[in-house]
Parts: structure tokens; C-alpha cells; sequence
């Protein structure tokens, strides 16, 4: 996806996706060794396959690891906002297998900063999205990454990032300091954000995603059902 920050491209290259019938003859042989667990995990998981077919074909893959004997958990790492499309949730909404867990890295709700970062979307539509996957899925677990201090960010738009991650309900963010990265775009970015404001801001923002983690487990005990032993 090229993101401003971001020097994965620059050492791995372009996206490259394996075919359908390879990455299902792996999950068949991982199943008969006894693995029950799938985990698919790219860069961008939510772009599979379009180098290959022409266009993102996750949710085709998901109902074909879904048949397999013996698998029982299935989860996806790293789903690129922008193609969370509506086939793909309704698929993991309909696969028994695929677990309500999707790993969404936001890095920011400002739509100025997420221009700087080369990513798209703000705070506005991404609370969309979030609402969106609820409806199709009001268990799912979203865990979700944010980035403090890039290049230019004022502590207005830090805060829209706090108000966005209060109202999101995140069960786990994690958050990290701007890292320069030789060689990307956002290294050469004027508004350098000293190091001291950047590890303030982490603090702040761990501090709200605890908060709102504790508040989350806490109405989920409510809702466990009590058991007696009979």
C-alpha cells in the first residue's frame, strides 16, 4: 500500500499473492497433522488475490478453508480498512470457523495526517466501518494499531485520534512512536515531532486504550452466564 511511513515495500517488493489451490492443499496437509488453528496473515490479508484473479478474493478462500475436516479456528491478521468489503464480512459472518477477530491497523483518525501517511479515510468514515462490521458481526473483536507523533501532527489532531479510540471501543490497541525509516517519504517530512512528545502521547493514548479495554471485559463478565455444578 505504500504508506509514507512504512519501508516493507522498499524490502520485500511488490504484493504477491500464492494461488487458491496452493494455499488450501497447505491448510488440508497442516489439518491432517493435527493443526486446528489457521492463521493467514500478509501486509494487507484483504488484498489476496488480485494480482492472481483480477481482484480480492478473500472471502473466496475463507469458504474453501472453511470444508476442511478437522480445522476449527480461523483468523485474519492485518485487513486493510479500504477492502473490508461487505461480501467479505458477510462471509465471516456466515463461516462458522472464521473467528469474529479481525486485526484493523487505523494508525491515526485524523484525515489531514492520514493523507501525510498516504492512507485514506478519517475518523468519520472509519467509526462507519466499525459500526459496519458490528452489524454483520456485534461480537467481533477489533484490535487495531496507532502511530503517535508523524511528522506534523499537532496535539488537536492527536486528540482526534483519543476521541476516535473512546468512541471505537477497541478491545486491544497498541501504540507506537513515529520511527523515522531511511529512504521513506515521511523521513524527509518537515514538522519532525520531538521524541519527547511522541513517548507523552503514546503514554496518553495506552492510557485511554486500557480504560476503555477494562470497561469492555468488565460488561462481558456481566453478560457470563452463571453455571452450577450439578
Amino acid at each position: 500500500n505504500r504508506c509514507s511511513y512504512c519501508a516493507i515495500p522498499y524490502i520485500r517488493g511488490s504484493y504477491r499473492s500464492r494461488q487458491m489451490d496452493d494455499v488450501v492443499a497447505e491448510a488440508e496437509n497442516l489439518a491432517a497433522r493435527g493443526v486446528q488453528e489457521l492463521i493467514l496473515v500478509a501486509q494487507d490479508t484483504t488484498r489476496y488475490g488480485e494480482d492472481i484473479y483480477g481482484k480480492p478474493v478473500l472471502d473466496e478462500l475463507l469458504y474453501e478453508l472453511n470444508k476442511i475436516e478437522g480445522i476449527e479456528w480461523i483468523r485474519l491478521l492485518y485487513c486493510y480498512p479500504d477492502r473490508l468489503t461487505d461480501s467479505l464480512l458477510r462471509c465471516m459472518s456466515e463461516c462458522e470457523k472464521v473467528l469474529h477477530y479481525i486485526d484493523l491497523p487505523l494508525q491515526h483518525a485524523s484525515g489531514k495526517i492520514l493523507k501525510l501517511m498516504n492512507r485514506r479515510g478519517d475518523g468519520k468514515n472509519l467509526l462507519e466501518l466499525i459500526e459496519k462490521i458490528r452489524s454483520y458481526m456485534p461480537d467481533c473483536i477489533i484490535r487495531t494499531t496507532f502511530i503517535t507523533g508523524f511528522p506534523g501532527e499537532t496535539e488537536e489532531e492527536f486528540e482526534q485520534t483519543v476521541r476516535f479510540a473512546k468512541e471505537a471501543r477497541f478491545l486491544m490497541i497498541h501504540v507506537f512512536p513515529y520511527s523515522k525509516r531511511s529512504g521513506t517519504p515521511a523521513a524527509e517530512m518537515e514538522g519532525q515531532v520531538p521524541e519527547s512528545v511522541k513517548k507523552e502521547r503514546v503514554a496518553r493514548l495506552s492510557s485511554v486504550a486500557a480504560d476503555v479495554r477494562r470497561e469492555l471485559l468488565e460488561e462481558w463478565i456481566s453478560k457470563t452466564p452463571s453455571t452450577e455444578v450439578l
